[in-house]
């Protein structure tokens, strides 16, 4: 987890991502008055030395034609949704002006600036919190409601983010999370081929060696465990070691949906009809194929980060029938912070 953390915070620490983020992500007009070039990011140690302890917080200034506007991301990686987020982040924005006063950058007269509180979410479950504040406070009788403190926070769930949102043309931050969300071999190598062409330029030598380094060390030993990626130093070789993948996979499903297949098919083909068993022992064959491989993925994902699993678990994976929520365990399994709470899931 730690690592995946850190590549965010690399990914969010360039200005072309950010750019690439707001632009495919945001688009609220105001972005037609930002001036993209002035992009600059504001250190932790800006902020107070209470915030410079969340390393996985990034902020950003844009200028726009009438000033400065801070743009705050906040990237979170926690296996549950936070329903008090929208508190800490007024925390955060409060302690940012706080220390822009006492910093000296807001002089006497000047407003403060306008901050935009933009959380990235990539957790399994949908976000269910609040947005509002005015939604975590009790309604308050006759006109002390107009004293009450209010904020609304701008959500990115990437987990549900719709396909045409993950296929945007050179957008860098939308291939990041089509990649998040792929589900097979064959849609890594397709993010992967875009990443290729689009990182071909010298300028982006900082952006190929980050997102090499994610894919080699922390999003593909996860995907394909028992893969020596040491030898991969290049974005170039992923793309083919995935092309080569799609093709061993396509053809152990195929022959492994072939063998159940047959034999579920011949055995229904006494009451059905031959023709009709063996065709439909071979699709549910090979659906059974690939939930077994969706089992032995979690259990793998688990085994790396936990060690030894309970045979408990795999008996409980073993009686998942559904291959959507085989998926979303997977998800679960490479994000949550303790066997425990992954037992929880299969109750």
């Amino acid at each position: 987890m730690a690592e995946h953390d850190q590549s965010y915070k690399q990914f969010f620490s360039n200005p072309r991502m950010v750019e690439d983020l707001l632009r495919g992500f945001v688009k609220q007009d105001w972005l037609e008055q930002a001036d993209y070039d002035t992009l600059e990011r504001v250190t932790a140690s800006f902020v107070s030395d209470k915030l410079k302890k969340r390393e996985s917080d990034a902020i950003w200034q844009i200028r726009l034609k009438d000033g400065l506007m801070y743009i705050y991301i906040l990237i979170e990686f926690q296996s549950t949704v936070d329903r008090f987020m929208v508190v800490r982040m007024l925390t955060y924005i409060g302690l940012l002006y706080q220390d822009l006063i006492k910093s000296g950058k807001i002089k006497e007269g000047d407003y403060l600036p306008p901050v935009l509180p933009l959380v990235l979410y990539n957790g399994r479950t949908p976000w269910k919190a609040p947005l509002d504040m005015e939604k975590l406070v009790a309604p308050a009788p006759g006109k002390l409601k107009e004293y009450q403190a209010n904020l609304r926070l701008l959500l990115i769930d990437e987990g549900r983010l719709q396909a045409s949102q993950l296929e945007q043309e050179r957008n860098l931050a939308s291939v990041l999370f089509a990649l998040e969300n792929s589900r097979d071999p064959q849609e890594m190598e397709r993010a992967v081929s875009l990443l290729g062409d689009w990182l071909a330029e010298p300028d982006f030598n900082e952006l190929r060696r980050t997102f090499f380094e994610w894919l080699s060390r922390v999003f593909l030993p996860v995907h394909f465990p028992g893969i020596d990626f040491s030898k991969i130093d290049k974005l170039s070789e992923v793309k083919n070691m995935l092309a080569e993948r799609v093709i061993e996979w396509t053809e152990e499903w195929k022959q492994q949906g072939r063998q159940e297949g047959l034999q579920q098919g011949l055995q229904q083909g006494v009451q059905q009809g031959l023709q009709q068993g063996v065709q439909q022992g071979l699709q549910q064959g090979f659906q059974k194929g690939i939930l077994q491989s969706r089992r032995e993925d979690v259990l793998d994902v688990l085994n790396d980060r936990f060690g030894a699993t309970e045979q408990d678990i795999a008996d409980k994976l073993q009686a998942i029938e559904d291959p959507i929520r085989l998926k979303n365990l997977l998800h679960k399994a490479i994000h949550i912070s303790s066997i425990k709470d992954f037992i929880e899931l299969l109750k």
